[in-house]
């Protein structure tokens, strides 16, 4: 799993990392832009482009000179834009610069006309993560008018302008992909900037996962080759009570949608069992739509003790008797799943919130986790109070969303790569919900429900937008489910 780390300890690492394995600073450098053109290859034909690299005067900039160098000979042509003569520039940017062959056409920023067509790649290397303060002059003025252009914009690193811990203030390029070395920098999982960041990537620069830990400071980038070893394994004999047995608590008149949603979610994840608990009046509706699943009597709901896990929440509406959520709370001594009206009924009533069963995984949007904590005024500082949140309650805290967070009850943040912009529909989160109690009840600790659970989820998101982009809707997801563990064979 990758560490993230704060853009002041980037630099310690890669000195670091340098002394270990004997190389020079330059030889990392042509590690990263060898590794960018890999993706770059992967992503475009490059005979088919003209590209234009900005480039700063700093170390970010070295990897737009290297990185031209080694394209010139595929590109239809390669111009690079500098700002600075070369001996004003960093050594490794001057040894790169040396080695530039004549195919390389080098043209300074004052001479430069910007005529660059919609077809052309523009690549960012004007500033790396050392930037912390917002960007003035010359290089203002350039990165507002490549911003202006209609062609394609592609951030090395991280996007010129953004600092690497903190919200922007001032301009900054705006990507259309961001390509950046070893790990996300943590600005780039701000909603603020996804206007500027585009598509993120994560490219290898080749230091290994085991050397980034040295320098972890609790926040973690979770990937597809991290979530096969977070899964438990069923044999030939086992039944389904192996597979866990759950309740749904939910559905009041007119939601019991999102009830069909959750169960079919938890079944398709695997379930063994499923029960729900809705209106007397929805019942009908729940067994003809998934036949698969009980609906609870009152001798069940007498019986908690009886169910591995519980999910509470999915269209329950805020009108139900909170001595009754109060009871399940306190009779129910295993952690639980609370979502949607789960979670705005302990907003209204915070005091119930110390009945909450340690280590039990909270689900909100953005709206719901400040009907709990309060408004804030940046991703930033919501991060740090979903952090404090987690500690103080003893409860992991799933912040749903573009690289959704986890936050622990131990202070540690893991931040998902899956999921698109087309998951933002309703009864998404009802599948989340089904999903995370599935997990759970077939014997997943906690932090490992969530991180499965919210993986698979965003990665069923992205194969059904695939098939269907803006149409995606809830119940696509859920049927996307099973074919995330066939991606990642996974029995």
């Amino acid at each position: 799993m990758l560490s993230i780390l704060s853009g002041d300890r980037v630099k310690k690492l890669d000195a670091d990392f340098i002394a270990q394995q004997d190389i020079s600073s330059l030889e990392l450098m042509e590690s990263a832009a060898n590794n960018f053109c890999t993706w770059f290859r992967s992503s475009f034909v490059p005979a088919e482009h003209r590209l234009f690299v900005f480039v700063g005067p700093g170390n970010n900039g070295g990897d737009g000179v290297a990185i031209a160098r080694l394209l010139c000979q595929e590109a239809k042509s390669v111009t690079l834009l500098v700002f600075e003569e070369k001996e004003n520039c960093s050594l490794d940017y001057k040894l790169n610069f040396e080695r530039l062959p004549d195919k390389v056409q080098v043209i300074s920023i004052e001479k430069f006309d910007f005529n660059i067509e919609e077809s052309d790649i523009v690549l960012d290397a004007i500033f790396g993560v050392g930037i912390n303060r917002p960007i003035e002059g010359v290089y203002k003025t350039v990165v507002e008018k490549l911003n202006a252009l209609k062609a394609i914009k592609v951030a090395i690193d991280i996007p010129s302008g953004i600092p690497a811990d903190e919200v922007l203030r001032g301009s900054a390029f705006q990507a259309d992909q961001t390509v950046t070395f070893q790990f996300p920098k943590f600005s780039l999982l701000f909603p603020e900037h996804a206007v500027y960041t585009g598509k993120v990537h994560v490219v290898d620069i080749g230091i290994p996962d085991t050397f980034l830990e040295r320098y972890e400071e609790g926040k973690f980038y979770l990937q597809t080759n991290d979530i096969p070893g977070l899964h438990k394994r069923f044999h030939a004999f086992s039944h389904k009570g192996d597979f866990g047995r759950i309740m749904l608590f939910g559905g009041s008149l007119g939601k019991v949608g999102a009830m069909v949603l959750s169960s079919k979610a938890a079944l398709r994840t695997g379930s063994g069992l499923v029960h729900v608990q809705i209106a007397d009046s929805e019942r009908m509706i729940m067994q003809t739509a998934v036949p698969e699943v009980m609906v609870a009597g009152a001798q069940e709901i007498k019986r908690l003790e009886a169910f591995d896990a519980l999910g509470i929440g999915p269209g329950w509406g805020t009108e139900i008797d909170l001595s009754f959520y109060n009871s399940i709370l306190k009779r129910f001594h295993k952690p639980v799943v609370i979502d949607a009206d789960g979670l705005n009924l302990l907003a209204k009533k915070p005091e119930m919130l110390q009945f909450v069963p340690k280590g039990s995984i909270l689900t909100p949007h953005v709206k719901e986790f400040e009907r709990l904590v309060g408004n804030v005024s940046s991703h930033k500082e919501r991060l740090h109070k979903a952090q404090q949140f987690a500690v103080e309650y003893g409860v992991f805290l799933v912040l749903k969303g573009a690289f959704t967070s986890i936050s622990t009850p131990e202070g540690k943040q893991y931040f998902n790569s899956t999921g698109n912009q087309y998951m933002a529909t309703a009864g998404s989160g009802d599948v989340l919900t089904g999903m995370i109690t599935a997990f759970l009840g077939q014997g997943y600790d906690p932090l490992h429900a969530a991180l499965c659970g919210v993986f698979h989820h965003g990665l069923a998101g992205e194969l059904a937008g695939k098939q269907k982009r803006r149409g995606v809707i809830a119940s696509d997801i859920v049927e996307y489910i099973p074919e995330t563990f066939l991606l990642m064979d996974i029995p």
